[in-house]
């Protein structure tokens, strides 16, 4: 019988209809000499197991099939059996005992994330749409979120965008990733090719939740194909995310010296392109990289298929009016009327054909991606979980715009280079 839990540097993790592109493409990093933390992934197996000991099997394969109210009903039931349901007593001992392989315990937390195995896809990157849990620090948290790992499969967001893409959720299964995680630093995002040829790192300080979440504009940094660092942009990173002993992620404000201050100086910057580079090499294409920085150095927690286009050459008749750029975060040009957006709960008054125009570029803007023609967001950058789904669904956007909202009239006709970074717009 195959093993349940599998190591980082098992042959067996490179499967990725096992454990996930996500955690398979973290085994080629460390095939590949990149500094992955320490970690074993749960087979996809497991989940199955799960379900069938839930008596939610059948319920899931059912959900694709049935209408919204009848669908919404299955995919809770689901949930709940796979989250109010003991382990299998097996799979509670494996677990167990990689947690004592890990060295896991208070002082030594784990971090234990989703890795759904049509995850990190080029059509489907399901960014920002699963779960990731850190500094679990006891035996009964690593058991509890290991199963809120396989519900998240079922959450309204995940479902939702599922819909979208022609995906069953019961045809499909939920794997996992349980590593060791250090404190950090600062961390980020990269992508190893821009538009313009180069390479670019995006960070903060303390955990990457903040950039992921769309809830500061990062520092970025820009290297050329041979290593070198080129140019440095400071962000505005005035909050940061630690895991705090006991009580796990937690949002502190940064100190006001430290707020438009680089996150990394140019050694470290260069030798986090080293490693990005690599790690397009290892697969062969463009990829859009997770790091943190530790104790020990730079770390690689993620990487997944980036998605790539050139510029677009705008008419001349937009140049002639008033422009704001910020971070590209989408694919090729859009235009259409802005739809100013304050709060989240106004988003309902977005419409087909606009472009959404809003503060903080966080993941309740997934929900109306597939009717706008643009997104501008001041907060955000080109790494955070919206810019990898704009670019997955080739639509512009541009993150990080100062003062958006006060500057672009709502309802003027709006035009989005989501390569170039540039907003443009019309005024009525």
């Amino acid at each position: 019988m195959d093993p349940i839990v599998i190591p980082l540097e098992s042959p067996a993790a490179l499967e990725a209809d096992r454990v996930g592109p996500k955690a398979a493409r973290l085994a080629r990093l460390r095939l590949a000499g990149l500094p992955v933390p320490d970690g074993v992934c749960l087979d996809a197996a497991a989940y199955r197991e799960a379900l069938a000991a839930g008596g939610v099997a059948d319920a899931a394969r059912r959900v694709a099939q049935a209408d919204e109210p009848e669908a919404r009903r299955l995919a809770l039931a689901v949930r709940l059996g796979l989250t109010r349901t003991a382990l299998p007593a097996p799979l509670t001992g494996a677990l167990l005992g990689a947690w004592r392989d890990l060295g896991a315990g208070p002082g030594a937390p784990l971090a234990v994330r989703s890795s759904a195995l049509i995850e990190d896809n080029p059509e489907t990157s399901f960014a920002g749409q699963f779960e990731t849990f850190l500094g679990v620090d006891t035996t009964t948290d690593l058991l509890t979120t290991v199963r809120a790992c396989w519900a998240a499969l079922w959450a309204t967001r995940a479902l939702r965008y599922m819909r979208v893409h022609g995906v069953d959720p019961g045809a499909t299964a939920m794997a996992g990733i349980i590593q060791r995680r250090a404190p950090a630093r600062a961390a980020g995002g990269a992508l190893s090719r821009t538009p313009e040829g180069g390479m670019l790192i995006t960070g903060a300080w303390g955990l990457g939740s903040a950039i992921a979440q769309g809830e500061v504009v990062p520092d970025r940094f820009l290297l050329g194909r041979d290593g070198r660092l080129e140019d440095v942009e400071p962000g505005r990173k005035d909050r940061l995310v630690r895991v705090a002993p006991g009580t796990g992620p937690r949002p502190e404000a940064v100190t006001p010296g430290l707020v438009t201050a680089p996150c990394l100086d140019e050694a470290e910057a260069v030798a986090l392109g080293r490693m990005v580079l690599t790690a397009e090499e290892a697969f062969g294409a463009p990829v859009e990289v997770e790091w943190a920085l530790g104790p020990t150095g730079p770390q690689i927690l993620q990487a997944r298929p980036l998605r790539t286009a050139p510029a677009v050459v705008p008419d001349e008749l937009w140049l002639r009016h008033p422009g704001l750029t910020g971070h590209p975060a989408g694919i090729g040009w859009g235009e259409g009327p802005a739809c100013v957006v304050d709060h989240e709960h106004d988003l309902g008054r977005v419409r087909l054909g606009d472009v959404l125009v809003t503060q903080v570029a966080g993941p309740a803007l997934t929900a109306v991606l597939p009717r706008v023609a643009g997104v501008v967001a001041e907060l955000g950058g080109s790494t955070s979980h919206l810019a990898a789904l704009a670019r997955e669904r080739g639509i512009p956007a541009v993150l990080g715009v100062p003062e958006a909202t006060k500057r672009i009239p709502d309802g003027a006709l709006v035009a989005v280079d989501g390569v170039t970074g540039v907003v443009r717009w019309i005024s009525s």
